[in-house]
């Protein structure tokens, strides 16, 4: 049965993560948030005390197009991680992170101000539990 990854985050997927999740996960397709669920992933209001119900559309969208065994890739605000990595277990699916290589890079201005840049690198994907 062809293995799909399902992209639960907020950010572009980056050709080097592509071309990991083929080699490691041996994704072979790599399925993206329709529009409407991906804003609500991106904008979970901080001032909401429970945030399940706001979920409900994106545990909707995965249900209905994941099966036992695909993966998903979960990142982006805490409690709606945790959330949603648990309801990914709890469907018999593969929750993985991607793990980065941080660097830093400073530029000293003379009026004493620092800029700093941070480049950040795909280095591998994890599974949630590991």
């Amino acid at each position: 049965m062809k293995k799909q990854l399902f992209l639960i985050f907020s950010h572009t997927f980056t050709p080097a993560q592509e071309a990991d999740a083929r080699a490691s996960l041996g994704a072979e397709s790599i399925v993206t948030m329709p529009e409407d669920i991906k804003k609500i992933w991106g904008n979970v209001p901080p001032e909401l005390a429970e945030i399940g119900p706001r979920l409900e559309p994106v545990r909707q969208w995965l249900s209905e197009h994941a099966r036992a065994g695909d993966y998903v890739l979960i990142q982006g605000d805490f409690g709606a991680c945790w959330l949603m990595v648990k309801y990914a277990f709890e469907s018999g699916l593969i929750p993985v992170y991607s793990t980065t290589a941080r660097e830093a890079e400073e530029q000293h201005s003379p009026d004493g101000t620092i800029k700093l840049t941070h480049h950040f690198r795909h280095q591998r994907f994890r599974k949630y539990g590991e």
